[in-house]
């Protein structure tokens, strides 16, 4: 990542990130990349060990590195506790502010009366706010986002290019939005019929996000049927994740890809969610749980509690492997006991 062109020598990063510098601290720094991409004036880290022969090779400016790594480099090092971390901090500080962020509203953005909107805050181009919409101090809408009636957007939050916050719908402090994502949709809600056509359920409620939130391209969050579906603070979100109806997502919980929630489900404090993982709706999935990829919750999962694998299967013989399973451990203590009487009898 390069950056908008401010530069800080390799003893002020050091200084930066309580490191200590090995070589020429006087070395320009302008961007960041790893260490494979790196090229001349840009700061790279090192992680782990195995990537050793990479930092040989690398032609980066200068390289974090662990207070006790030893090895050669071509470049200048800084020594610190924590490299990956150190790295974000760096990231921080150098990255460039948005391109094109002026405070303001753009003259092609559509803005109704009674929109309120706050000091420094930016509307981009093409933007569409509707009646009531609060916009927050220093908050961006970077071009073509929908607000729609009633809609709120808290301070310094950002929502880039093509987001959609629905009616109604209220977005906290310092929250990025990413690419394309629709807050607000109508949740998956319908009544069959006799004869086995569908009559939609109104979906009247609203969604609510959090402080410090970010959530990632095409992502949907539905509208609670009635009531709210909520998003907690510090709640991290990925690309093309799924949360229906009168969910509930606990404070600091990362979902990661392709995440799909179904509705009412209660979803705790510091709960991982990896790629492809899903929940059921109604259920509860405690503080601090795991469920890993690919992995199905489909009844409460307690707190700390690790979910992990799943494949689909017609249903008889879903069930009867699944049954099976839970003696598996009774049956390997029996294996184990036949086989060594097996044993016993051919040394007699």
């Amino acid at each position: 990542m390069k950056t908008d062109g401010a530069m800080k020598t390799v003893a002020e990063i050091a200084a930066l990130v309580d490191g200590a510098v090995e070589g020429d601290g006087d070395v320009q720094i302008t961007g960041l990349a790893g260490l494979r991409a790196a090229r001349s004036g840009d700061i790279s880290f090192l992680a782990s060990r195995k990537y050793d022969a990479i930092l040989a090779d690398t032609k980066a400016a200068a390289v974090l590195v662990r207070t006790d790594w030893e090895g050669n480099s071509p470049c200048p090092l800084i020594r610190v506790k924590k490299p990956d971390a150190a790295m974000t901090q760096i990231a921080l500080e150098l990255a460039p502010e948005y391109p094109g962020a002026t405070p303001g509203v753009h003259p092609s953005a559509v803005v109704a009366d009674d929109v309120e909107i706050g000091e420094g805050a930016c509307v981009g181009p093409l933007c569409v706010l509707e009646d009531g919409v609060v916009v927050g101090k220093g908050a961006l809408l970077v071009a073509s986002c929908y607000l729609g009636a009633g809609a709120r957007v808290g301070e310094d939050s950002v929502l880039h290019a093509h987001v959609s916050v629905r009616e109604g719908c209220t977005i906290g402090a310092r929250t990025i939005i990413h690419d394309g994502s629709v807050i607000g949709s109508d949740g998956f809600g319908y009544d069959r019929q006799d004869d086995g056509s569908w009559v939609k359920i109104p979906q009247v409620g609203i969604v609510e996000v959090g402080d410090d939130v970010e959530i990632g391209s095409c992502t949907t969050i539905d509208r609670g049927r009635f009531g709210r579906t909520v998003i907690e603070n510090g709640v991290k979100i990925d690309n093309l994740v799924q949360i229906a109806h009168n969910t509930v997502v606990g404070e600091n919980t990362a979902m990661a890809s392709q995440v799909g929630v179904a509705g009412s489900t209660v979803i705790g404090r510091n709960v991982q969610m990896a790629g492809k993982a899903s929940a059921v709706g109604h259920i509860t999935i405690g503080d601090n749980a795991i469920i890993g990829g690919n992995s199905a919750a489909h009844k409460d999962v307690a707190p700390g509690g690790i979910l992990m694998g799943f494949m689909g299967r017609p249903p008889m013989a879903w069930k009867r492997i699944r049954a099976a399973q839970e003696h598996l451990p009774e049956l390997l203590r029996r294996v184990k006991k036949l086989e060594q009487e097996v044993e016993n009898l051919k040394e007699e």
